[in-house]
């Protein structure tokens, strides 16, 4: 059976990565039998998650994730899809992944109070006497992740404007539908859906989160995506 190894439910939500919650929506969309186990985040072979192992194959991220399953699987997540569609979903998800989830990141880890609340509970299982140098290690490459990729060089007003520029975007381009390509979710429903979900997570000061509430229709998807993929996760929380 296939296996897909995330960092489990937390911050109150079904994975604190978006990346693992895109991971398991595809799963769910495929339709193939799988069980969700929490990694070994020392064993993943690119240090991050989600991996998918399907028999002696590991295969980390979950662009190749997506690939794997359409290659050797079948699985059509953009069945019905014009190519115009198809262009505009993948430009949404790399809009996500490679855009709007380093803005996730400085909110969560380069804000004192808001990695207290969240990150630093990564680094529970590290030995007492050792957390502390772990904790700095991480965080300094995490900045210098920021940095480099550009996001880090910003104001918190200058990242809030591109914040906000990349939801008005996702809102209009979302508009009445209920899912992003029309009546039925697409591949790219798995990651607008894990980064919606991820992105009204309530334990952080957030002003992301407070441009997010501003569209109504991006909540009410995020919310739409939560039931249909999380049920379980939604009714246990609650």
């Amino acid at each position: 059976m296939l296996e897909l190894h995330v960092f489990g439910p937390g911050f109150g939500q079904p994975d604190p990565s978006p990346f693992c919650m895109k991971g398991i929506i595809l799963m769910e969309m495929s339709g193939l039998p799988y069980k969700r186990l929490r990694g070994n985040l020392q064993k993943a072979p690119k240090g991050k998650f989600p991996v998918l192992r399907d028999g002696d194959e590991l295969i980390p991220d979950t662009s190749f994730i997506r690939l794997h399953l359409e290659q050797k699987h079948g699985i059509d997540f953009d069945k019905g899809l014009s190519a115009e569609q198809r262009g505009t979903a993948w430009a949404v998800e790399k809009m996500l992944e490679d855009h709007m989830y380093w803005l996730v990141v400085q909110e969560r880890w380069a804000n004192p109070a808001n990695f207290d609340r969240g990150p630093r509970r990564f680094f529970d299982a590290v030995p007492a006497p050792l957390r502390p140098l772990v904790v700095a290690m991480v965080k300094r490459q995490v900045r210098r992740n920021l940095h480099g990729n550009g996001i880090g060089r910003h104001s918190d007003a200058e990242r809030l404007v591109l914040a906000k520029r990349a939801l008005e975007a996702l809102a209009s381009i979302l508009g009445g539908n209920p899912y992003l390509t029309g009546p039925d979710p697409s591949g790219a429903d798995a990651t607008l859906g894990a980064f919606m979900i991820a992105g009204l997570c309530e334990i952080f000061d957030s002003p992301i989160r407070g441009a997010l509430l501003e569209h109504a229709n991006l909540v009410s998807y995020a919310g739409r995506m939560r039931e249909r993929y999380f049920k379980d996760e939604t009714a246990k929380a609650a």
